[in-house]
């Protein structure tokens, strides 16, 4: 399985109202954020494989399929994440760690 195929797989265990960070899936996999972040802008069925649950380590929103953060924010808030000012709010307290 090549490491695309893994972060894709990775993204769908991660449940509704969950997030987990691109750093995270990093560390799971032994690689490096900007390369997690890189596979998930080419993902092709961003609903069957929810990349828009995967933030920054910080708890800001960041890039979805390249600049569509609201979209990415309006999907969050979909399933009940609450977010202010592109951060989301009891951020430890969802996370998902793998």
């Amino acid at each position: 399985m090549n490491l695309s195929s893994k972060v894709y797989e990775l993204c769908q265990l991660i449940p509704a109202g969950k997030i987990s960070s691109y750093k995270i899936l990093a560390n799971k996999l032994k690689t490096h954020p900007r390369v997690i972040a890189q596979i998930l802008k080419h993902n092709l069925k961003p609903i069957k494989i929810p990349c828009h649950r995967i933030i920054s380590s910080n708890g800001y929103i960041s890039g979805y399929f390249g600049k569509h953060v609201k979209q990415k924010i309006k999907l969050l808030k979909k399933e009940g994440i609450k977010i202010k000012d592109n951060k989301v709010l009891n951020f430890k307290k969802i996370l998902y760690k793998f």
